[in-house]
Formats: C-alpha cells, structure tokens, sequence
C-alpha cells in the first residue's frame, strides 16, 4: 500500500467540520498534519493562521485542500501550487473561470495535481441517471433546486458579496450533475433575482439549450420552506426520469431504481489521490462557466430585501 498523503486543510468553517474531517479520519490514503484558519482550529494537530505560515512550519506537506470562501481561493491556491503542493480546490472551485484556467497552467509548470472538487457528481445515483440517459432519447429536462439559506448558511455572509455567488452557491452543484449526465448545454435566457439589501441572487430562472437543441430548465430559490428540493428531471421515450435528493436517488416513471446512502465526500478524496498518484490534474470548469454565463446574460430583477 502507498503510504499516506500527507494533507493540509486551509480554511476551517462548518463544511470542513460536515465533510472534510470525518471523509479524512476514515480515509487511509491521507494523513492531516496541519490546518490554517483565521478563526477555526482543528484538535490535536497544529494550527496556522496563515497557509503560508503552515506551510514554512509543516515540510512534510504534499497536499492541501481550500476550503475558504471562493473570493480567497486563488492566491492560496497559487501559494501552494507555487511550493509544489498538490491542491483540492472546494467547490465552486474559483471566483471567476479565469482565475482556475491560471490555477490549471500553474499546476501543470509545477508539476503537481488540481482537483475541482464537484461533490454532487459524486452523489451516489449520479452514475447510474448518466448511463440512462446516455442510453435514452432524451425530450426536454428539468433543474429544480429549492432549499433554505437560513438552514444551510446561517451568519455565512460572503456568500452576499460580490462573487459570493448567492442562490448558485447551491445553484451550482445542480450544474455540476447536469454537465455531467446531460448533453452539452448552453443558456439562452436569465432572471436573477438579487434582494434589494444583498449583492448577489436569492432565486434564479435559467433556460438552456443543448447541442442538439433541447430545452433544459433550471429554477433556483434559496428561500424554499418545508421539504427541501434539488432535482433533476428528464422526459425520455424510455420513461420519465428524476433524479432527486440532490442525485441520491434515481426513479424512472416513478419506480425507484437506484438507493445508497451518500458518501460524496469520501469520493471526493479517493478520487483526489487517485490523480495525486497518476501525476494529473481533473478541472473541469463547465459548472462555473455556466454560472458566469448567467451573471453576464442575466436579467437583474430586484425583489424585497432579504434579513437574516
């Protein structure tokens, strides 16, 4: 067996104590020798605020993982891609598309791996909606992704600012799924709904085309109360497809066809020391292109100001 990676985590807040640390604790490939964050600490490791100040404490480091808000991600990215540290790239995985095609070259002059972290692809039905689809004709699909920004993000306000990305937040992890069981898509039309009171969108409504011109819809709100909803949906002549639970759960023409319990994270990182050990990089950027396309072809509607 390979011995461990040895990995460092740059930004400590609520997903790296969700996702990151419990993927970690149970992953043999990985040894988490340090952590930096201005605010959050990580027991019985040492502590940086800085991931400069880690990594001129911590030689032993091989990788690192970002998991700061994505207005702060490139520089700490360049920082470690710089002393030739292998980086995971939390999702989304930059502020602009530019920033992460800099990150890409960087990696590849350096020699080392860069991983855009889509977590949702990982969803545990994912891979069996995309050999369906992939095997259907397909008509026309859906995106519906409603949840609530006050239980998913509570006192989380850079996700407001400026490149904060606001309801794509979520938004785009739909993206990250559709780009991967769809055919290649594009938009053709945007209403953003920005709060009078806030920087970035609370709802969105997006329509695309495909290469071979179907319609896709995607409907996004971030003030949905009661069940939460992050579907997608596919009219085919082999059935009527949903992919739900945020891709968990796969039914065609309503029976249930594929069930597991969500374990995105922990292939998120076999995934990441797969291409650490193969010397590559695995950056795909239609996710965040699609979310840059809506900003610049997007409607700005303003609505009633949103409050905590």
């Amino acid at each position: 067996m390979s011995q461990p990676i040895k990995i460092g985590i740059v930004g400590v807040g609520k997903i790296v104590r969700d996702q990151h640390l419990p993927a970690l604790a149970k992953d043999q490939d990985y040894r988490l020798v340090a952590a930096a964050s201005r605010h959050g600490k990580v027991d019985d490791i040492p502590n940086f605020p800085t991931i400069e100040a880690m990594l001129d404490a911590v030689a032993e480091l091989e990788a690192v993982s970002l998991c700061m808000p994505p207005q702060f991600r490139y520089d700490a990215a360049r920082t470690a891609l710089t002393a030739k540290k292998h980086v995971f790239l939390e999702k989304p995985p930059g502020a602009t598309v530019s920033e992460v095609e800099d990150l890409k070259t960087l990696a590849a002059h350096n020699g080392v791996s860069l991983f855009a972290g889509w977590h949702s692809r990982y969803a545990p039905a994912v891979e069996a909606a995309r050999a369906f689809l992939s095997s259907a004709r397909i008509r026309s699909a859906a995106i519906n992704w409603k949840e609530d920004v006050r239980r998913w993000h509570p006192n989380q306000e850079w996700i407001w600012a400026p490149g904060g990305f606001g309801v794509f937040d979520p938004g785009i992890n739909a993206l990250s799924i559709a780009t991967y069981i769809l055919p290649a898509m594009f938009i053709t039309s945007a209403v953003l709904d920005f709060p009078e009171n806030r920087a970035s969108p609370v709802a969105a409504r997006v329509t695309f085309r495909t290469s071979n011109g179907l319609p896709v819809t995607m409907d996004l709100d971030w003030l949905q109360t009661g069940p939460q909803s992050w579907d997608i949906l596919a009219d085919t002549d082999k059935g009527a497809m949903v992919l739900s639970g945020g891709g968990s759960k796969l039914a065609i023409d309503g029976k249930l066809i594929h069930e597991e319990p969500e374990a995105e994270y922990p292939m998120l990182y076999k995934r990441f020391a797969e291409i650490v050990r193969a010397g590559v990089s695995d950056v795909d950027l239609a996710p965040l292109q699609h979310v840059a396309d809506a900003f610049m072809l997007g409607k700005r509607n303003v609505v009633e100001a949103f409050f905590d």
